[in-house]
């Protein structure tokens, strides 16, 4: 109220006075813009059930490959796997019974295993080892070999097929074991010390400088302040590794032994000369995707942390 009993408003309850468009009560706030509406509308139920829906039209193919590992051939052979929704007594095992009796698919199952274990596991310590002496140790020549490494990851694994071939045809491990996982470490090795030597760099100094204050060397330091913490890395790449290799084709068929090939070489060997064998095919490949599904639900919460390690402070 002014002295000569007139109302007046303030000037910072004005959008343009001093006090700024936030600073006065009367502000006149801008209206929420039509993507923002309709971003907030949508964030809640119906986005929800777009994301699901999406995740079964993308589970569709192996929700089909597991029915029809469930059909017998005559069903197969007539009619689609959709079918079991109308006739679900065409649902049986036999072709489950039958697979197991098949010893060049069980066979290729240990086949397997014996090639992914080794290179897994090898790919893990080595990488562990190398990123490490990346990150915290200091030798001559440490980042130019780094960047070496970081080159090796655009070499296509298609370029060294053939000379790798004439090297261990050379040496005597030609379509071995052996030959298949020295390959696999090969060309895992540089995603491994690349990935683990950045996560290993971002541990706090200080705390490796106060654990070689309390006398612990290098060793010491690694097996007990840097694996620990580079847990959920170390999984995430293990996950990673174990699926490269157990899924490989390519590699398994050129170096493996062709007479205990792996899993992915003799369901492609099941193929017959006129037709599909589907009934072997489909629960050979189901099983096949058993134990990476098994290994991923097993270490899903640290593969978890490690995508999402370093993404917060």
């Amino acid at each position: 109220m002014s002295t000569d009993g007139t109302d007046r408003t303030d000037r910072t309850d004005r959008p343009g006075g001093p006090g700024g468009p936030a600073s006065g009560a009367g502000t006149v706030r801008a209206r929420p813009s039509l993507a923002s509406r309709i971003a907030a509308r949508t964030g809640g139920g119906v986005l929800r059930i777009v994301l699901v829906l999406v995740g079964l039209f993308w589970l569709m193919p192996t929700v089909g490959l597991l029915l029809s590992s469930l059909r017998s051939p005559t069903d197969i052979n007539t009619s689609g796997w959709w079918r079991v929704f109308t006739a679900p007594a065409q649902l049986t095992t036999e072709n489950y019974a039958r697979l197991l009796q098949n010893e060049t698919i069980t066979g290729s199952l240990l086949s397997t295993v014996t090639i992914t274990v080794p290179a897994t596991v090898l790919v893990v310590v080595i990488g562990s080892l190398a990123g490490y002496a990346f990150a915290w140790m200091e030798f001559p020549g440490r980042d130019w070999w780094f960047l070496a490494v970081v080159g090796l990851l655009v070499v296509p694994v298609q370029v060294a097929l053939v000379p790798v071939s004439k090297l261990f045809g050379t040496i005597g491990i030609f379509e071995t074991t052996t030959g298949v996982v020295l390959f696999h470490v090969a060309f895992g090795l540089p995603f491994a010390i690349f990935l683990l030597r950045n996560f290993f760099a971002e541990i706090p100094r200080e705390l490796l400088e106060a654990a070689r204050l309390d006398g612990a060397g290098e060793i010491r330091l690694f097996t007990r302040v840097v694996l620990p913490l580079g847990g959920p890395a170390i999984a995430s790449l293990g996950i990673f590794q174990f699926l490269w290799v157990w899924n490989d084709m390519l590699v398994a068929l050129i170096f493996a032994d062709s007479k205990s090939p792996p899993i992915t070489v003799a369901l492609q060997q099941q193929v017959r000369q006129f037709g599909n064998n589907i009934d072997v095919l489909a629960p050979g490949a189901f099983v096949s995707m058993l134990v990476p599904l098994a290994v991923f639900f097993a270490f899903q919460r640290q593969f978890v942390s490690g995508v999402m390690a370093g993404a917060v402070k």
